[in-house]
């Protein structure tokens, strides 16, 4: 097992192992050890994570409901493509999902959820110095979970819960853009800073502005199959 591959290998404790394998592998497909229109063999995949073939395809079940993978009759498992115009659609829901999320953290956030924020901004931070892409998706994703937890409000945790495999794709294809990952942090931060001065709209604006920055990185460096 290469020592790439290793960092996918799945913790037998804590979580729930099938979420574990699920999140292993989709983290492998976010960045880029699996490319879109790829294969997805079972054997590889299960010496990649440490688990059962049944965990494996339990995954694969999980990770064609939210899109990620798709099934192809007689081939198996691939990864799914995302097209441009797919890409700019999601962005375009982020956008509205996320403004209402600094909203609501605004109104409903416990001040334990609020130093969770900012704990989390630390982290991201923390992150984006180093050249671990996994360590940078890991810290954003655990950003936005504390953004939603703060929200309090189930149907929108439910809504970008959906979107997240998608989001997660697109997110780690917009840090591959020069510049991008130190713009990203100045945009957060002013997110937070508007959050902690409890400003809702200006958080909410600001929130809109960095997603539309996200989409204008991502979006030009998604290829089509003939590309």
């Amino acid at each position: 097992m290469s020592k790439t591959e290793s960092q996918f290998r799945v913790d037998r404790i804590a979580a729930p192992l099938r979420y574990s394998v699920t999140e292993s592998i989709r983290n492998a497909i976010a960045i880029g050890h699996f490319k879109a229109g790829e294969h997805l063999p079972e054997r590889e995949l299960c010496e990649m994570t440490g688990v059962s073939r049944t965990l494996v395809r339990e995954a694969m079940r999980q990770l064609e409901s939210e899109g990620i993978v798709v099934v192809e009759p007689h081939r198996g498992p691939f990864v799914a493509r995302i097209t441009k115009e797919q890409a700019e659609g999601i962005y375009l829901v982020r956008q509205e999902l996320e403004s209402l999320a600094c909203r609501l953290f605004v109104a409903n956030a416990t001040e334990d959820q609020r130093r969770a924020l900012k704990t989390a901004l630390s982290n991201l931070k923390s992150a984006a110095r180093k050249s671990d892409p996994q360590a940078r998706l890991s810290t954003k994703n655990q950003f936005y979970d504390c953004l939603v937890e703060g929200a309090n409000n189930e149907a929108l945790g439910n809504c970008i819960y959906m979107l997240n495999s998608r989001i997660t794709l697109l997110r780690a294809t917009s840090l591959k853009a020069p510049g991008r990952i130190k713009e990203s942090m100045k945009e957060l931060t002013a997110v937070v800073d508007a959050l902690m001065d409890r400003d809702a709209e200006k958080a909410a604006d600001l929130a809109r502005f960095h997603v539309s920055k996200a989409a204008e990185a991502a979006v030009p460096l998604i290829e089509t199959p003939e590309e």
